[in-house]
């Protein structure tokens, strides 16, 4: 069973933006169907990888966000 597994990996996206671009592109060919089901599965992989990506940099920013806070995070109404 042949498979994908020689392809070069999938470069890191250079900005969060970016990766949620390609992920909303991945998406949208996904959910239209017409996708082999090889590269289904590569696209599969490919947006696991880039939404871990989105959730560390999530993460990171709100991370950034405490300490900026003093340890507390604020909602929006008090700034």
């Amino acid at each position: 069973m042949p498979t994908s597994k020689a392809a070069a990996p999938a470069a890191v996206p250079a900005s969060y933006e970016l990766a949620l671009d390609e992920l909303e592109r991945l998406v949208a060919s996904m959910e239209a169907g017409a996708l082999p089901l090889d590269q289904l599965l590569d696209s599969y992989r490919r947006g696991a990888e880039l939404l871990g990506f989105c959730r560390a940099r999530l993460q990171a920013v709100e991370q950034q966000v405490k300490v900026l806070e003093g340890g507390e995070m604020k909602t929006w109404e008090e700034s």
